[in-house]
């Protein structure tokens, strides 16, 4: 379900996250698309860091990148069953950031390429939708509240059952929804016109 969001640079995001650093200049983004680097936080080394992913998992036995382009979502029902997600469901879970200061479940992982170049992808990781979103499609981000992100990056791989309570579905009262034009077709347009409502939906 989803294959585009926005991004737009929180004044706090360092606090916000618990960074314990920032290696890269950004700004905001109106219109990400699969296969896009995108903003995601990882827990490494007893602190969070900030780092830019590809936007499609790449499994690291995959034997190119590819199978990437098919990854840019995982199912929240099925992670301790699809070798595509199990490894980093147990090990390399992230958060891809949004346009507010909230952020999405996702897993992440590293790929060798045949040329020796290491890529470091992600995917994020959907459920079932609320009252809001259901009448919109059939699937919708998972949406960690801020209390419970850091139990998402830091719990260890005995801990699936509490990360599987995680991955419901945000509260639709939390959430407003509306239309955009259709610039967003294109990952070619970025741009602020990309995000504005056209016509309120609810």
């Amino acid at each position: 379900m989803c294959g585009r969001y926005s991004f737009a640079k929180p004044k706090d995001i360092i606090e916000r996250f618990h960074l314990v650093q920032l290696e890269f200049d950004f700004g905001p983004r109106y219109n990400i698309a699969p296969s896009q680097q995108v903003s995601v936080v990882i827990h490494q080394n007893g602190g969070n860091r900030l780092l830019m992913f590809r936007w499609g998992l790449i499994p690291y036995w995959a034997k190119d990148m590819s199978i990437g382009n098919k990854l840019i979502n995982a199912q929240a029902e099925t992670l301790e069953e699809k070798p595509s997600f199990r490894k980093s469901y147990e090990q390399k879970r992230c958060l891809v950031q949004d346009g507010r200061p909230f952020a999405f479940a996702g897993l992440w992982d590293s790929w060798l390429s045949p040329t020796g170049q290491t890529i470091n992808s992600c995917t994020i990781i959907t459920t079932t939708p609320n009252e809001l979103m259901e009448p919109i499609h059939n699937r919708m981000p998972v949406i960690l509240p801020q209390g419970r992100e850091s139990i998402w990056l830091e719990s260890d791989v005995t801990s699936s059952h509490k990360n599987k309570g995680l991955l419901t579905p945000f509260p639709a009262e939390l959430m407003v929804a509306y239309e955009v034009s259709q610039l967003v077709n294109s990952p070619l347009n970025d741009f602020p016109e990309c995000v504005v409502p056209v016509n309120s939906l609810f």
